[in-house]
């Protein structure tokens, strides 16, 4: 098929891409390397693309109507996956507007483009965010999801609604994916897995919210990529569909701290903080949902999961 990943210079993006090449798929990849985490980590995905010869990489933002119409009208997708968004909680709080641009306007741009160009069928990703203070676990898609405590999760939580409307207007199946945490190999330096590795690698403390009473549910990039497949290819799907997307285990903050200083050969100094605004102590997927329509099963535990992760970091840094 010839399919439109957009975010394609980020964590999963590149990773979707390189295993949708691998399969004998075209991809056309839509990034515009900002700036929130080092663009040379975006750069070094886009390398390991550009040779391929069934990609055409675009730098380009969503928020250009015209130069996304334009792409659409090239290319004509079989599908399209919207990876592309403005990541992060905490960085919502200080930098709103970002957020509006990229995670709504860029969004509707996708919706409409999807729409005109009568695309079969869009795939985008929402969060785990938009469970907000639920304190129910694990979180089920039947879930209430109208008390979102960040603006990220505010614009996840938009996203579904305007997949919705679209949907019931136009026709497009739209099939949304709340992402639980995900890491592995290429991962995004903001989140906490690299953060720690990066200061108990140089010796510095590592802030630990909520003085380590927080659990996450860990879902390694390989298990998301799988999911995410099936969610492009999958024949047994209604017109609007939203996936719970991890790895339904919730592992305590301390034990995940545990296994990486274990694989970094290291005694981790940590700093105690209280809880971060716009943050939850807990998330943890119930993903019966995803496996009864996709046969989605994630297979990699943390304690195999963390491991590749310190290695893939060491090789791209070079440490010996």
């Amino acid at each position: 098929m010839n399919v439109l990943i957009t975010g394609a210079a980020g964590f999963i993006g590149m990773n979707l891409a390189e295993t949708l090449l691998a399969e004998g798929h075209s991809v056309v990849g839509i990034d515009n390397f900002n700036d929130y985490y080092p663009v040379s980590l975006k750069r070094a995905r886009h390398k390991r693309l550009a040779p391929h010869p069934n990609y055409t990489g675009i730098e380009g933002d969503l928020c250009d109507l015209e130069a996304l119409e334009a792409c659409f009208k090239e290319h004509q997708f079989d599908v399209v996956c919207n990876l592309a968004a403005q990541a992060g909680v905490r960085y919502s709080l200080d930098h709103p507007h970002a957020y509006q641009k990229a995670n709504l306007e860029a969004f509707l741009n996708v919706l409409e483009c999807c729409r005109h160009a009568k695309v079969p069928r869009l795939v985008y990703a929402s969060s785990s965010s938009v469970y907000g203070g639920n304190t129910k676990l694990p979180f089920s898609e039947s879930d209430n999801v109208d008390s979102p405590v960040s603006l990220y999760a505010a614009t996840k939580k938009a996203n579904e609604l305007m997949a919705h409307c679209y949907t019931h207007l136009y026709g497009l199946q739209t099939i949304g994916l709340r992402f639980f945490t995900v890491y592995g190999p290429w991962g995004r330096p903001d989140m906490a897995m690299w953060l720690f590795t990066d200061a108990m690698l140089a010796g510095k403390p590592i802030q630990v919210f909520n003085n380590g009473n927080m659990q996450r549910d860990f879902t390694f990039v390989d298990d998301i990529i799988t999911g995410v497949k099936g969610s492009l290819f999958s024949d047994n799907l209604d017109p609007y569909e939203v996936f719970n997307i991890g790895n339904h285990r919730s592992e305590k903050l301390m034990d995940m701290i545990g296994i990486l200083a274990d694989a970094l050969g290291v005694k981790p100094e940590m700093e105690m903080m209280p809880m971060q605004m716009g943050d939850v102590p807990a998330t943890y997927a119930d993903i019966d949902r995803i496996h009864a329509k996709l046969g989605y099963e994630p297979t990699t535990p943390i304690s195999e999961g963390i491991p590749k992760f310190v290695a893939w970091y060491k090789r791209y840094h070079g440490i010996t």
